[in-house]
């Protein structure tokens, strides 16, 4: 921070009250997180705006003058009135909020989102909800380029200062395979290699984190078939075509499929994909930890309980964060 000698600022204010309250330089620094030179300075400065000495340094604990003691009482109403301030206007932002832009992942479009809204117009009663839903890549680019304030979205392979993450879900992959073509007591990859594989298209995140993973296991699978949508995919693995790998999210949305479809583990090793919530850093204050706070819990009931009412076997590869 920059020392302006002859200005009273609220730092020197702050200074000002810890060192009464610590009894010295060095301990109102630490508590402070502040260099003891800093500290000093921004004293030297505060009696010189006020042109009176406050405390006399020369004892230990340092003793507060008269000036000094008729001004601590202003100088804790200042910050106490800070304090008020600042979570009034936190407050404010969110119930007078006029406009919130903000962009699903698809998966979420259909159950959660309309749930969310709902619930946030009648928080935020005077606001325009301005709602977009399409792949992660294209989300996180909009909120990057200001043109939506808040984001939920697959975690991408990158990350950068500017954002500020709130982790909501982690859900399994599985196997999407046509009804009845698979014996699951039988080698289950070995089936599945003998059927053509569906791929989703290499320009989506899901695409390209499942390719990596079959790589990873060293599966080559030819590539026959690759769309960028989860419904003409589990069409496909519904009409017999082949099978896929999916998220449990989207095999839940493309529901008209379900009865000609099974769905199992991995034949191999386990691969996940996590859902966070994304913004600004220091642009929204609480709004976006509330909103993530508000989506948690309807997921887990809309989605994630019922998918583990069906299958049992997927409860321990969902997380919820906390």
């Amino acid at each position: 921070m920059v020392d302006i000698p002859g200005k009273m600022t609220l730092w020197a204010i702050e200074i000002f009250v810890a060192a009464v309250e610590e009894g010295t330089i060095s301990l109102a620094a630490k508590r402070l997180k502040a260099s003891p030179s800093s500290v000093s300075q921004q004293l030297t400065n505060l009696e010189a705006a006020l042109g009176v000495l406050l405390l006399n340094r020369s004892s230990r604990p340092m003793e507060l003058t008269s000036a000094g003691a008729l001004f601590l009482r202003r100088a804790e109403t200042i910050l106490a009135e800070t304090t008020q301030a600042k979570a009034e206007l936190a407050v404010f932002n969110y119930s007078q909020m006029i406009r919130l832009r903000l962009g699903m992942i698809d998966d979420l479009d259909a159950d959660v989102t309309p749930a969310l809204m709902a619930g946030l117009s009648k928080q935020l009663t005077g606001c325009q909800f301005l709602l977009e839903s399409g792949s992660s890549y294209r989300l996180v680019a909009d909120l990057e380029s200001r043109h939506m304030d808040v984001v939920v979205a697959a975690d991408l392979d990158t990350a950068a200062d500017w954002m500020e993450v709130f982790p909501i879900l982690t859900e399994p992959f599985i196997v999407a395979a046509p009804k009845g073509m698979i014996d699951p007591s039988g080698d289950v990859l070995e089936q599945l290699l003998a059927l053509p594989f569906i791929r989703y298209s290499s320009l989506q995140m899901m695409g390209r984190q499942v390719e990596a993973h079959l790589s990873r296991q060293r599966i080559n699978l030819p590539n026959k078939f690759e769309f960028d949508s989860y419904h003409a995919i589990l069409c496909m693995v519904a009409s017999g075509s082949g099978w896929t790998m999916t998220t449990s999210l989207g095999y839940l949305r493309a529901r008209r499929f379900h009865d000609d479809v099974d769905v199992m583990p991995l034949p191999f090793k386990e691969l996940s994909r996590s859902i966070s919530l994304v913004a600004r850093k220091g642009v929204l204050d609480t709004i976006p930890a509330d909103i993530a706070a508000r989506v948690k819990p309807l997921i887990k009931d809309m989605l994630v309980d019922p998918c583990v009412g069906k299958f049992p076997w997927m409860k321990k590869k969902f997380h919820i964060y906390e």
